[in-house]
């Protein structure tokens, strides 16, 4: 195979990793507010089980939950693999990284100094006024370079989705490379994903700046 056939498949593949890897940002940064909250909680009862419930996610392979939330609806409700393979990944990824993000906003959250939330009751800002106005900016700045390390390992794990048999980059590299025994197309998926990353710590690295104002 020439190397002008193999990026032109490798591209496609390409595509498929970064549409990995937006939809699950997607869904798991506002999801980790929803579980961070509830971690949060005064309610033991409902603390208690978030906490397990990160736990789990945090202390098993991302690559055996994928199997689950994939294998399980065809065992328990014959729900055919194929037909759910790709919402299987999203929604295995974005849980799984949801969790993370909780824990990382739970400590943002918690570094914020008593006061401001007395200051804010003090000027008479409501909950949600503080929070969305005064809490949430200081914590974005917080949290960045947490939230940064962990979009940087999504784009190096979207390569996991090859386990569930998904055709993405990786897989595309993996099967060039065994079909023309060669290690040209795994060179080129890690310049991607080396490239990818440089993007993605400029664009964290910028919006630091931006907020270095707080």
């Amino acid at each position: 195979m020439d190397f002008l056939t193999m990026l032109e498949k490798i591209s496609v593949g390409m595509l498929s990793t970064i549409l990995i890897f937006a939809l699950t940002l997607l869904f798991a940064l506002p999801l980790g507010w929803i579980v961070a909250f509830g971690r949060m909680s005064k309610n033991k009862i409902l603390s208690g089980i978030t906490g397990f419930i990160i736990s789990v996610l945090r202390g098993t392979p991302l690559m055996l939950q994928l199997m689950v939330v994939l294998y399980g609806p065809y065992f328990l409700a014959g729900i055919s693999i194929n037909d759910w393979r790709f919402p299987a990944i999203i929604i295995g990824f974005s849980i799984n990284y949801a969790a993370y993000f909780a824990e990382i906003y739970r400590s943002g959250m918690n570094a914020i100094p008593v006061g401001q939330y007395e200051a804010a009751h003090i000027l008479g800002y409501n909950k949600v006024q503080t929070f969305f106005t005064i809490i949430l900016p200081q914590v974005i700045r917080v949290i960045l370079p947490a939230v940064t390390n962990e979009v940087i390992t999504l784009v190096k794990d979207t390569s996991l989705a090859f386990t569930v048999s998904y055709v993405e980059m990786f897989t595309i590299a993996k099967q060039i490379a065994s079909a023309n025994v060669t290690l040209v197309p795994f060179a080129v998926a890690a310049l991607f994903y080396y490239v990818f990353n440089l993007l993605v710590s400029f664009v964290m690295r910028r919006l630091e700046k931006r907020l270095a104002y707080y």
